[in-house]
């Protein structure tokens, strides 16, 4: 997630289930981390979406990324 945020200036996650959701805003406070030392700061912005998985309908965690100022 950092790397792609410094390269593009943004990045995005999907996510269904908790486990998921979880593992990645782990992974967002992480790349926050990573990016602070470089003067970047990441802002996440979340919505849902209705996916499709394997004929079932799910809702899934939508996170996108950007740097602070960024619009």
């Amino acid at each position: 997630m950092a790397a792609r945020v410094r390269e593009d200036g943004q990045a995005q996650a999907q996510a269904v289930g908790a486990g998921a959701v979880n593992q990645a805003i782990k992974a967002i406070a992480l790349a926050r981390d990573y990016l602070k030392v470089d003067g970047i700061d990441l802002v996440c912005r979340p919505a849902l979406r209705e996916i499709d998985i394997d004929g079932v309908t799910r809702t899934a965690v939508v996170l996108e990324l950007k740097r602070h100022g960024d619009h």
